[in-house]
């Protein structure tokens, strides 16, 4: 039920992570992808050939999504190899792991997380908006702390609760050509979580979700394809979570 083949992809942070799975399995669905990385262009190129192992073409674009140069060259390049998108999903971001109380935090931190997880999704979706064909889809990548959200993380907190009224904005501000949509993971089993997992943490993470794990990459990436496809025609504006029972907010 689910082809994609004909369809272009487009991936923030695609090189490791959910955007990573989400890559890949918007592959093997049968689209092209183009995929963007901030620092790590080794890991992009392997998932650019795992695309093109699956019979699908692939463009990679690296930098600072926060650039709004950098946001336009990605853009060129992408227009270049494929003409068109149909789809994008905006996964690029940061968790930063130190825990700080709002008093302690400089602003320096504050605005790297605003630049990192807001900033780059404003311009990077503003952009491939422009390279849209009618009938596309927009997944967006939020956080269950965009909804609860997160005590001595309240920049990355911030940030991806302006990301849900981002993504409710747009879905009325786009229709009918196009659906916008969000997924809200819950904590997920990544590079980026690293930091928070250790042995007593983990469990004691794992204790607090309902069904009993966490998430990997690609329980994430599953919801995402899904909202991509004919199957999710009428879903607009919606925050889909994917969080094991953890936050039954939806």
């Amino acid at each position: 039920m689910i082809d994609l083949a004909g369809h272009v992809a487009l991936v923030t942070g695609g090189s490791r992570g959910i955007g990573r799975a989400a890559t890949l399995l918007l592959a093997r669905a049968g689209a092209d992808v183009a995929l963007t990385f901030h620092t790590r262009a080794d890991e992009a190129e392997a998932a650019a050939r795992d695309v093109r192992g699956l019979g699908r073409r692939a463009y990679v674009g690296g930098g600072d999504l926060s650039d709004p140069e950098m946001v336009d060259r990605l853009m060129a390049g992408v227009r270049r190899e494929f003409g068109a998108l149909d789809i994008f999903v905006a996964n690029a971001g940061v968790w930063p792991a130190e825990e700080l109380p709002l008093k302690d935090m400089p602003v320096s931190r504050w605005r790297r997380t605003l630049a990192a997880n807001l900033d780059s999704v404003f311009l990077s979706t503003r952009a491939a908006l422009g390279l849209m064909r009618p009938g596309g889809r927009v997944v967006i990548v939020s956080s269950t702390a965009g909804q609860r959200g997160e005590a001595f993380h309240a920049d990355y907190a911030a940030t991806k609760g302006a990301l849900i009224a981002f993504t409710k904005s747009l879905a009325v501000e786009f229709a009918p050509e196009l659906t916008v949509n969000c997924v809200a993971p819950g904590w997920v089993d990544t590079d980026m979580s690293l930091p928070a997992f250790t042995q007593d943490n983990r469990q004691r993470i794992e204790r607090s979700i309902p069904l009993q794990r966490i998430a990997s990459a690609e329980d994430v990436a599953g919801p995402i394809l899904f909202l991509c496809t004919g199957l999710a025609r009428h879903i607009t504006g919606e925050v889909l979570n994917v969080n094991g029972g953890s936050v039954l907010c939806g």
